[in-house]
Order: C-alpha cells, then sequence, then structure tokens
C-alpha cells in the first residue's frame, strides 16, 4: 500500500519515487519529460467499465430509415448511423459520438496542433481548444487594459482547423479564470467569429488549475509579470542562481484555483452570449456529488449547450501523479451519479443539457457503454489520449520516412505512405490538390476515426441499434452485483429473466 520496496536497503542506487524526490524534490510530482509525454493514472479502481457487457440480440431492428423493410438485406452493419448532436437549440452534429479532450497550452498540443486539428474536422468531430492558450502566447499583445489585442498562436489554431471544416462537428475555445481575466473570449469572439465558448471548473485528472513546465528564466519572468503562479518564484535570487548552476532545470507555471456560485455561473453565462457567443458549454472534473449536481442543475438553468464530465482518472501532458492515482470520483462511479441526478430533475420536468463523459476512454465498446448507461442524456464521449496517440503516430511516420528510418513494426506495411495508411488514397481522392496540405497525423486521427466508427457499426448491428438515438440502458448488463449496485444496469443473472422464463413457461 505505500508504494514502497518491502525491502529498503542503505546504499541502494534507485530509482523508485522516494529515491529521486529526495534530490529532485517537486520535479517527481509530474510526468516527464514535459512536452513529449501523455499520461494517465495507473491505479485499478474497484469498479469500472469493464465490469459491463454489452447485450446481443437474435432479432429485431431498431433505428432504420423509416420504411424500410426490416430483414437480413437491410439490417447490415454498415447501415448502422454514427452520428450524434449536441446543442440546447443549435445542435453541431458531429459523424461519431466523440470529439478531443482540451488540447491547452501544453507543448505536446502545441507542437502537434496542426496534426489534431485537421484531423478532427476531416473526421467530423469536434475538437475543443484547451485553457491559456492566449496567455501563454510568446507574442501576445495586450492593450492598455490588459486584455488580448493579438495572439498569433490563438489565430493560428483557429485557422488551422477552419481550412478544412466542413460543417461536421466544431473549434470552441475553454476558459480558466486568467483566460476571463485576458479577454479571450472577446478575442475569438470578435475576431474569428467562433460560435461556442467553453467554461472550465476543472478536469478528471487533476483538482488544481493547469499547468505547464518553462525551460527559460526569462520565460518564466515574463509569465509571473502575466499574472500566472510560477514556481519556483523566477524573480527571486535563490530560484535564480538555483537555475543558473542547474540544479533547477524547468519552472513551472500554474493556473489558480476557480470558485463556483450560481449566481456567478449564471451571469458568466449571459455575458458570454452577449459577446456574441451562440452556444456556451461547461467542462468539470471529478469532484463530489455536490459540484456534480450543481453543474447540473445549473447548467439546467443556464440553458447551456453541452455539459462534459470528466471522471478520474482522465489523462494529461502535466497533472501531479498523486493527483491522478488518488483524486477524484473514477468516471464510472461519476456517471452513475450523472444519471441518477438528471432523472431526478427530469421528473420535476426540469430539462437537462446534452451531457458527454470524459476519463480513459479510448476504444469503441466503451463509448458505447457509457452512451447506454447515460441515455438518454449522454450524446458523446471525450477522448483525451485515444485521439491524440494517432495523430502524434502518423506525426511520427512521417518524420521517419523523411528522415528514411522507417522501423520495422512500420516498414512490414510498406515504405511510402500510400502503402502505409489505408485511409491514404481515399483522402488523396476526396481532396485532390488539397490534399498535400493534410499532414500525417491527421491521416492517423482520420484512420483511427474509421475504425472506430466500423467497430461502433459492428457493435451496435450485434445490438439491434443501428442509431445512436435507439440505444438504451437495458442494452448493457452488469457483470457484478456491485457493478450493478452502483449503475443500477441489470445483473447480468437478471438481466431478460422474466421474459425469459415466460418463454420457458409458454
Amino acid at each position: 500500500m505505500s508504494g514502497i520496496c518491502t525491502r529498503c536497503i542503505d546504499g541502494c542506487k534507485g530509482s523508485c519515487e522516494s529515491w529521486l524526490a529526495t534530490f529532485r524534490g517537486r520535479e517527481v510530482l509530474y510526468p516527464g519529460p514535459f512536452g513529449e509525454i501523455t499520461a494517465g493514472a495507473d491505479k485499478n479502481y474497484p469498479v469500472d467499465y469493464s465490469h459491463i457487457n454489452i447485450q446481443g440480440y437474435a432479432m429485431g431492428a431498431k433505428g432504420l430509415p423509416e420504411g424500410t423493410e426490416i430483414g437480413p438485406d437491410s439490417a447490415v452493419f454498415y447501415s448502422v448511423d454514427t452520428e450524434t448532436e449536441y446543442g440546447w437549440d443549435k445542435k453541431v452534429k458531429m459523424r461519431l459520438p466523440i470529439f478531443t479532450g482540451a488540447l491547452g497550452s501544453t507543448d505536446i498540443a502545441r507542437i502537434n496542433w496542426e496534426h489534431f486539428a485537421i484531423g478532427a474536422a476531416i473526421s467530423g468531430i469536434t475538437i475543443v481548444c484547451g485553457e491559456n492558450v492566449c496567455g501563454i502566447d510568446p507574442k501576445l499583445e495586450r492593450d492598455n487594459k490588459g486584455k488580448v489585442k493579438k495572439s498569433p498562436e490563438m489565430d493560428r489554431r483557429i485557422e488551422i482547423y477552419k481550412k478544412f471544416y466542413d460543417g461536421y462537428g466544431e473549434m470552441l475555445v475553454q476558459m480558466n479564470v486568467e483566460d476571463t481575466r485576458l479577454g479571450t473570449a472577446e478575442y475569438v469572439a470578435s475576431k474569428h467569429n467562433l460560435d461556442t465558448i467553453e467554461l472550465k471548473w476543472g478536469q478528471g485528472a487533476k483538482c488544481i488549475g493547469g499547468e505547464i513546465k518553462v525551460r527559460s528564466l526569462e520565460r518564466a519572468q515574463e509569465l509571473k509579470k502575466r499574472g500566472y503562479i510560477v514556481l519556483p518564484d523566477p524573480t527571486r535570487h535563490d530560484s535564480q542562481k538555483a537555475f543558473e548552476t542547474g540544479a533547477v532545470k524547468e519552472f513551472e507555471r500554474h493556473s489558480r484555483l476557480g470558485f463556483i456560485s450560481k449566481e456567478g455561473f449564471l451571469e458568466e453565462v449571459d455575458r458570454l452570449r452577449d459577446v456574441g457567443f451562440k452556444r456556451v458549454t461547461l467542462k468539470t472534473g471529478a469532484y463530489s456529488a455536490v459540484e456534480l449536481a450543481m453543474a447540473i442543475r445549473y447548467g439546467a438553468e443556464a440553458k447551456i449547450d453541452l455539459l462534459t464530465i470528466d471522471g478520474a482518472s482522465g489523462g494529461t501532458g502535466m497533472s501531479p501523479w498523486p493527483m491522478m492515482n488518488e483524486w477524484g470520483i473514477p468516471t464510472f462511479y461519476l456517471q452513475a451519479l450523472m444519471y441518477e441526478f438528471c432523472e431526478r430533475l427530469k421528473k420535476r420536468g426540469i430539462r437537462v443539457p446534452d451531457i458527454a463523459m470524459a476519463g480513459g476512454f479510448s476504444d469503441e465498446p466503451n463509448v458505447f457503454k457509457a452512451i447506454a448507461m447515460g441515455n438518454p442524456h449522454v450524446k458523446a464521449v471525450c477522448m483525451g489520449r485515444g485521439l491524440m496517440i494517432p495523430g502524434m503516430v502518423g506525426k511520427n511516420i512521417e518524420k521517419w520516412i523523411k528522415d528514411g528510418d522507417l522501423p520495422k513494426t512500420v516498414s512490414k506495411y510498406g515504405t511510402k505512405p500510400e502503402e502505409i495508411f489505408v485511409s491514404y488514397e481515399e483522402l488523396r481522392d476526396k481532396f485532390g490538390a488539397r490534399f498535400k496540405d493534410i499532414p500525417m497525423g491527421a491521416i492517423g486521427i482520420y484512420t483511427y476515426a474509421q475504425k472506430f466508427r466500423t467497430g461502433l457499426q459492428q457493435i451496435m448491428a450485434g445490438n439491434r441499434n443501428f442509431s445512436l438515438k435507439t440505444i438504451s440502458r437495458s442494452d448493457v448488463m452488469a457483470l457484478t452485483e456491485e457493478a450493478s449496485k452502483i449503475s443500477g444496469i441489470p445483473y447480468v443473472m437478471d438481466a431478460y429473466k422474466d421474459e425469459a422464463i415466460s418463454i420457458l413457461l409458454d
């Protein structure tokens, strides 16, 4: 339980966490190397989505187009409609019920943005541009009131996405305390005419604000002047000396904790609509049941367009290891609470916002389970690392080809992009002359999305649901009594038991 070796020998040369923390201190709290890694918790929770299985049926077909003659020729898996939509009044359609987690001010988001954004656009899914992008922009210009006047990095991100946007999904920008103070919402509304803005209460990997690392003393001092918390303090002589000697190699830039109130939230949503946004969304983290109830109830009153609920242990670019492993309500439990709270409001005649679950999802079976468990409230699943990985793999294949250094794990499929990527010719045919502007990381995301779509179609067809709208909680079963108790999903030995017995007694 301690995480320490059962026998700690004097003279050990390492390197357990306690050993490393002895001389590297606070560095050990964070995954590294920063800018090159995405990380997730390695804790096994008592109950998770693997304790739920999907029902299969040998008859019926729900969700086929009206007037379709149901039978073996029409109920084929490639006829399954995987499109979804979210929004209170003005809907956003997506070709798949997934979208990216917030890709904000971390280096891994900035470096890979072209791959992620174009990949999301051509796949027809939403991409979330995370917090602090304007605030850490090296070329940020502010007006005499300290508000954003020019942010080339934010401009770059929006323009890249818009190049291949075709009406499915959207790009929404996220705001935290610093973004609000900086006037990020006003900037993206006035200059780029974005339709949606997202307020952020938190995420599933940590209960403090976002953080990044900075490898320059001058840069650290600049961010401190902009109002960020920077540790160790780059204006102190001891910190400067430690950096000069090489003991301190990086500075941490932290955001501030937000504070929630009903009045403040409703006023902020109204303010953002007055700024010009057609849709306002909210992202919340794995806080207590109280904050979850607040997010759902206040979101309903404000008529927000999407509520993303991120459970522990969500992925990260730089969340502290102790928080990722030991903080927050795990996604499965959080979704069970979400469903209970939504149903309570529904019984009172109160409409709740469309909901997306997040926190450790990476494949189509578990996305199906989340949608089924959350029916009819859950419209999609937010995926962080699951969608980042194909972008980074595709980018690296492009680099390896250029360097003549393809690993055997890739070269066994071919040495040219058209031999390696199964979707290459499809995309080249679709985009014609524009295809040259699509990086291989984006092709990787699109190819992954097509695998996801086909896998989801197969699961749904076997489950006899040919539209996401017809999926229900009765389409999944709990494999343990504890999972059934937590979720309210029927235990496998009880699911459809009465119907089965009636057949035997007929």
